[in-house]
């Protein structure tokens, strides 16, 4: 197996997991409307959540755009926004053999697209944020993957060399654009082929 020197990671449903329906269950919808309501913030087509990870609007500039085309559902979306610490759920299994990659001498890296307000939500007590050598967000620079300039944000940031890295991500286009940029990269399918494939470094 070629020997990497940088383990870069996305976020959600990498390091963590969402229960992004179950959180507007426990709103008080049912499951269809949460999945329905769900789908408007993250399917919109006028692309309101990729603004959001953009990071050129505020949380408030987001709802109004929100509102703009689901005025009946504002009170809702305005509770989602407002409440993402009910979203993130724990992997712990795979926080720990973080750490063990830490210790082994990896170094390791954050790559991903979040808004601020979600992102330090879902880290601030996240036990993998204490083995981190750094992170690139795409609110930091107001650019998303999978554009090639995020990737060269993090790498240029940290004098990281594509070559020798890989890159784990859940979505195929950023796993796609990450090999455009030069850097190996796998595809995120669930916690537990996840965990035993970064066991293939330790």
């Amino acid at each position: 197996m070629k020997k990497y020197k940088n383990i870069i990671f996305d976020v959600g449903d990498v390091l963590l997991s969402y229960r992004w329906k179950q959180m507007l269950e426990d709103y008080g919808l049912s499951p269809d409307e949460a999945e329905r309501i769900g789908r408007e913030m993250f399917d919109c087509p006028l692309k309101i959540w990729s603004k959001y990870d953009v990071g050129n609007e505020t949380d408030e500039q987001i709802i109004a755009d929100f509102e703009k085309i689901y005025p009946d559902d504002i009170k809702v979306i305005r509770w989602f926004i407002t409440h993402g610490e009910y979203m993130m759920v724990p992997r712990p299994q795979v926080w720990e053999i973080v750490h063990q990659l830490k210790e082994a001498g990896y170094h390791l890296y954050i790559l991903s697209n979040y808004p601020k307000t979600l992102f330090h939500k879902h880290t601030q007590y996240a036990d993998f944020m204490e083995d981190m050598d750094g992170i690139m967000v795409s609110y930091m620079i107001h650019k998303t993957k999978p554009g090639r300039d995020i990737y060269a944000a993090l790498c240029d940031k940290y004098s990281i060399d594509p070559a020798e890295s890989i890159f784990f991500d859940d979505r195929a286009e950023n796993v796609q654009g990450a090999v455009d940029f030069g850097m190996d990269s796998e595809i995120v399918t669930d916690q537990k082929s996840f965990c035993d494939r970064l066991r293939r470094f330790l």
